[in-house]
């Protein structure tokens, strides 16, 4: 911590010259900036690049020119959708600051970024619930088994909840949370922070702040605060534990020492206080983030199971954490070096891949702007342009070391829709430009269902899949519509029938002739399709059966009742008759579609729809709703259970139909703490009433289209 007397004016340095010196390890800071969607982390951002001199001026959401804010999606719709890498210096040490979006629909970023990061600041406002995006962010930390801490902004605002905020996190959290700051002054009267590490008031903002001493009216509460800061920094160490249990007090240095092993071992949460939008307290944030935070130096990385230190001598292992497509400049892949060096121009070895690569453009990476590189060190980010075939989650070794990291583990997607291009010219480039945007977001799911005739494009959520249909548009000029996508339903038969199928036709020259007696049987679900021939006597020659099972199955693929494909059926041929010059394989094929159609008309035939195993996880309050939710959905309850964080896992099975929007209304039932996975179970029978419906529709879509 530096030493506070009079007015203090924080040293900065240009970003460019800042790059030019190599950093070791325990000199560099990776830090991702999280929490909800609005809690302001973008502003955040910019007023921590501004107070160390990395840009001269400080933007807005509201202009659209931040510095990690720039595409013009973002740009648009006020919001980041896209996780944005930038570095500034401060007092020696190089910090990386990578602003992850907080809206759940883009969470694949978080996941990705944990995995490249040593550190998180959790960014809340000053009220006493938290949201969504503070719960996940914490969740995804505790998994990866991050250190991290919370700044509580928008103090300055009216409604400003402070004490509010504190009695949630110490509930939740219990001795974890550390308040290493107290607010001067309450929402508008805001102006400034108690720094209990060296007990001096920080006011004004950016670059310059004053800094006083305590205010009288404050030295109680400080003390008392002071007083728990010590106990949870003193736990850190045991050196610093013997020293205060004998009543000595512990330094500044001492103070920050005992925090930083707190909290990277996860069992101090320190939280520190400002605004965003004026500065205040973001420079304190900045000491915290040197002082109080890990270096890589403490966070080894794991290969097949073994720990390895980030060493920038040691075998190269790079992990490529974020991709980029863009159609000017191509793919840039973002890279965290966690042993090893690169060099340009240096041949490498894509180990996920077995596929050399040559490190052509290398660059620091500062949100839209890059800063050329030619060495990157064990525990440094930075960004590689143009390789050949790399993607998200591939490791950089080389031929010697050929280490491999694990990938990602992404989020499945949980909301889908079909699209469509709109005209020939979209069709055209809608199959690169989609390979691009899957590339760069790993929990974008696309295929082409056949089944149904569409293509499904899956996300997280409805403003996930409406930004890639926006980018679509943008960057790759792909015009597609959207609809719902289909269900695939499947039809069967209740009873077993018989039908002759009969088909002759004369036409002055040879004719066709095709005679056969079907019966049709129903099979166990799940038993798919067969075929018996029990012909005797040579009624139907044996060179014509294959043309009559051929009949069957090329019907059942067309279906008999909605036009839905035909399954859990057995066709057995059992006799008929043939003419010596007429009869052929075209012929008899005809005559098993049409002998089929007519017994599957007397088999009781039916629609199957699927059905998929549900489980929701949600807080306890919410329990009763998502129950009565999954009953109005035709689902059924099969149990539930505790899971951590005070939460219930309820397991249902629920008819694919009524689940298409399920993660749009399980949002607004849970206030997005809610969430939910699928997959497929069996097929069972459609309510009646549905089934005609389908029907009704199936059949007038068969009279427009011959009109």
């Amino acid at each position: 911590m530096l030493e506070a007397k009079g007015r203090l004016v924080r040293p900065g340095l240009q970003l460019k010259k800042a790059l030019v010196k190599q950093y070791t390890p325990d000199q560099i800071r990776n830090v991702a900036i999280v929490g909800h969607g609005g809690s302001g982390k973008t502003m955040l951002v910019e007023h921590l690049l501004y107070t160390a001199g990395s840009v001269e001026r400080v933007g807005t959401v509201e202009a659209g020119n931040t510095q990690s804010d720039f595409d013009p999606l973002e740009i648009r719709r006020k919001i980041s959708v896209s996780a944005s890498v930038m570095a500034l210096e401060w007092h020696g040490h190089k910090i990386n600051l990578i602003d992850v979006p907080g809206y759940p629909d883009f969470i694949g970023d978080l996941h990705a970024i944990a995995r490249v990061v040593d550190a998180m600041v959790i960014v809340c406002e000053a009220k006493r619930d938290l949201d969504v995006g503070f719960d996940l962010a914490w969740d995804v930390a505790e998994q990866e088994g991050l250190a991290r801490c919370v700044f509580v902004n928008k103090l300055e605002r009216d409604n400003a909840d402070y004490e509010g905020l504190i009695d949630t996190l110490d509930k939740r959290y219990g001795r974890r949370i550390v308040l290493v700051q107290i607010p001067i002054g309450h929402q508008a009267a805001f102006s400034g922070v108690l720094d209990l590490v060296n007990m001096k008031v920080y006011k004004g903002k950016d670059r310059g702040e004053e800094i006083e001493e305590v205010p009288s009216g404050y030295a109680v509460e400080a003390a008392e605060r002071r007083e728990k800061m010590m106990d949870a920094a003193a736990e850190g160490d045991d050196d610093l534990a013997m020293k205060y249990l004998d009543g000595q007090e512990l330094t500044g240095d001492e103070i920050e020492h005992g925090l930083l092993e707190g909290t990277k071992n996860g069992k101090v949460v320190p939280v520190l206080l400002g605004s965003a939008a004026s500065g205040i307290g973001v420079a304190t944030l900045l000491d915290r983030i040197v002082g109080e935070m890990p270096s890589p130096v403490y966070h080894p990385f794991t290969v097949g199971g073994k720990e390895m230190p980030e060493d920038p001598n040691g075998p190269l292992a790079a992990f490529v954490f974020k991709s980029t497509a863009d159609p000017y400049v191509g793919k840039i892949n973002y890279v965290r070096v966690f042993s090893g060096t690169l060099k340009a121009d240096d041949h490498v070895l894509n180990t996920t891949r077995g596929r050399d690569e040559r490190l052509h453009n290398m660059f620091w990476p500062h949100g839209k702007q890059q800063e050329p590189a030619t060495v990157v060190t064990a525990g440094d980010i930075c960004a590689l342009a143009k390789l050949a075939d790399t993607h998200t989650g591939d490791t950089l070794s080389t031929t010697k070391d050929k280490l491999q990291l694990d990938p990602v583990a992404f989020p499945d997607p949980i909301y889908r829709v079909a699209i469509k291009p709109v005209a020939k010219s979209d069709e055209d480039k809608l199959g690169g430009a989609l390979e691009k945007l899957l590339e760069e977001d790993p929990t974008l799911h696309y295929s082409r269902d056949a089944e149904v005739h569409q293509e499904v494009l899956e996300g997280m959520g409805d403003i996930h899949i409406e930004t890639a249909i926006e980018k679509l548009k943008t960057r790759f000029g792909v015009n597609v519509t959207t609809e719902d996508a289909r269900v695939p339903y499947r039809e069967t038969i209740r009873k077993s029938a018989k039908a002759q199928g009969k088909f002759k036709r004369q036409t002055g020259g040879k004719g066709q002739f095709g005679d056969c007696w079907l019966e049709l049987s129903p099979l166990n679900r799940g038993e798919g399709f067969s075929f018996d021939n029990k012909v005797v006597g040579g009624a139907i020659p044996k060179n014509f059966i294959p043309a009559v099972e051929k009949g069957v199955v090329e019907t059942m693929t067309k279906g008999f009742l909605a036009g839905y494909p035909v399954v859990d059926i057995k066709a057995t041929v059992y006799d008929g008759s043939y003419h010596d010059v007429d009869s052929s394989e075209q012929a008899f094929k005809t005559a098993a579609a049409i002998g089929f159609r007519a017994a599957a008309a007397n088999a009781s035939p039916t629609i199957l729809e699927p059905i998929l195993k549900v489980w929701v996880e949600v807080p306890e309050e919410a329990v009763g709703d998502v129950v009565g939710d999954l009953n109005t959905r035709r689902g059924h309850m099969s149990g539930m259970e505790q899971t951590a964080g005070n939460k219930t896992r309820v397991n249902a099975t629920v008819p694919l139909a009524t689940m298409q929007r399920y993660a749009l209304d399980l949002r607004s039932i849970t206030k997005g703490r809610g969430r939910f996975g699928t997959e497929f179970s069996h097929y069972e029978d459609l309510p009646a009433h549905e089934a005609d419906a389908l029907i009704k529709a199936y059949q007038a879509s068969r009279t427009a289209d011959e009109d």
